[in-house]
């Protein structure tokens, strides 16, 4: 197992080093597009608020039910079920790709970020 630890660690450090840059080149693009990817998502809380007015964790949030409508539309279940009951019009399929990319890249950079993280934390503390 010692043997696989500096692979493993080196490894991990590298896919943390390219999730972040993901993250932020998705993160460029979703800004930037924002507007014509709320345009085709239709998110139900944009009815009431405009985008400008709301806080960045609801930004954020919004931002994540797109993902998990876009990435598991079939799911039934705990806040994948609560985002495609939200976007239950959206059919994610139709969105263009040009739109899709920047939210599937901003939050799977996030999340696959952190598992890469909690690998390169256990194995510096089994290093250690």
């Amino acid at each position: 197992m010692e043997s696989l630890i500096p692979y493993i660690l080196s490894f991990s450090f590298t896919i943390l080093v390219a999730c972040i840059m993901a993250f932020l080149a998705s993160g460029l693009f979703l800004y930037l597009n924002i507007r014509r990817i709320n345009q085709v998502m239709r998110h139900p809380y944009l009815n009431k608020y405009r985008w400008e007015q709301l806080p960045a964790t609801m930004k954020l949030t919004i931002t994540l039910d797109y993902f998990l409508r876009l990435t598991f539309p079939r799911a039934k279940w705990w806040v994948f079920g609560e985002a495609n009951k939200l976007l239950a019009e959206v059919e994610p399929t139709e969105i263009s790709m040009r739109l899709r990319w920047p939210v599937v890249g901003f939050w799977g950079g996030v999340f696959i970020g952190i598992v890469a993280m909690l690998v390169l934390w256990a194995m510096l503390l089994l290093a250690a």
